[in-house]
């Protein structure tokens, strides 16, 4: 016990030797653990930060005024395509109202189907289950009142209102749009589109070439 009073003193007596007491004015510099000798370039860059001065521009300012028309190296032919398209980015009409249907630019058949199938599995079938009726495998660890897309509600509901929801999430359910590009959002929206026809379908739906298939004569 005594070392150990020894060594708290010895630990209290050098932390005031090295920093001072509380409210005491340095006259000195702080050490500097890294120096810049030791690190040449490292710490002290010669760069221009934002919304700083600047006496090497005739303005004044460090920040610079992009060229007029410049587009975002991001966007354009060279990356993203620029988001101009308010129904097929952000599911709204041209009026502001939810969009119906899916956009013109997107050809909706069975490559897209598949596609929104494999999105659909991955990431909405653990809530709503692999047929959308809400009883995803989560509800057997407890998460209830997962809504099923088979009420007339959803069933009636604009597909650029879906896709706000899988954008930017709605309750309980997080945003999917750091998941899911806008082109798969829709290609799961047709799918979930699919999987509500598909509960509703009666034996004349079914084109008479393939009813035998299902053992319907």
């Amino acid at each position: 016990m005594r070392t150990l009073y020894i060594l708290t003193a010895f630990a209290v007596v050098l932390t005031v030797s090295l920093l001072g007491f509380r409210g005491r004015v340095f006259t000195h510099p702080p050490m500097d653990v890294f120096p810049e000798w030791a690190f040449p370039g490292m710490k002290y860059q010669p760069k221009l930060t934002q919304q700083t001065p600047s006496a090497f521009f005739s303005d004044g300012r460090a920040d610079r005024v992009a060229p007029p028309n410049t587009v975002a190296s991001s966007y354009g032919p060279a990356g993203q395509p620029l988001r101009n398209d308010s129904f097929l980015y952000q599911g709204r009409a041209p009026d502001g109202t939810f969009a119906r249907g899916f956009p013109p630019v997107l050809k909706v058949d069975m490559r897209f189907l598949n596609r929104g199938r494999d999105r659909f599995t991955i990431y909405c079938s653990p809530c709503h289950g692999l047929v959308g009726d809400g009883n995803g495998i989560v509800k057997k660890y407890g998460m209830g009142a997962v809504p099923t897309y088979h009420d007339d509600r959803l069933r009636k509901m604009a597909e650029g209102e879906i896709f706000g929801t899988i954008t930017n999430g709605k309750g309980q359910m997080n945003p999917y749009a750091d998941k899911l590009a806008p082109a798969d959002r829709w290609a799961v929206i047709a799918y979930v589109r699919a999987l509500q026809r598909a509960q509703i379908g009666t034996v004349s739906d079914v084109p008479d070439d393939r009813k035998g298939e299902l053992g319907i004569k």
